[in-house]
């Protein structure tokens, strides 16, 4: 599936460049600017990264679950920043409204 239409980056290589970004240090803090730097790709219209942020969001918590870490604590930290998302709403704020979503 492809997430970004801009750049035509699929959501495997998204996933694959966080795994990647996570294997070099697996407390990294990943942002959609830091998945597109690795992947040397910018942001253009940058409408896709609330998706990429759920992206990094499901297979940070897969990675550190299955992983020797204490996933207890993982799943906390991640559940906080999924609280704030809905509090401050990253998808109502995309800077566009629903009809110009191309997907």
């Amino acid at each position: 599936m492809i997430v970004c239409h801009c750049n035509l980056i699929t959501e495997k290589e998204i996933e694959e460049a966080i795994i990647q970004l996570l294997e070099a240090d697996p407390w990294h803090l990943i942002v959609p600017a830091k998945v597109y730097h690795w992947l040397q790709k910018r942001g253009r219209c940058c409408g896709c990264f609330p998706n990429v942020v759920e992206t990094i969001i499901r297979v940070t918590e897969n990675y550190h679950l299955r992983s020797e870490a204490n996933g207890a604590d993982v799943v906390s930290h991640l559940d906080r920043v999924r609280e704030l998302r809905s509090q401050f709403g990253s998808r109502r704020h995309e800077g566009r409204n629903t009809s110009h979503r191309a997907a």
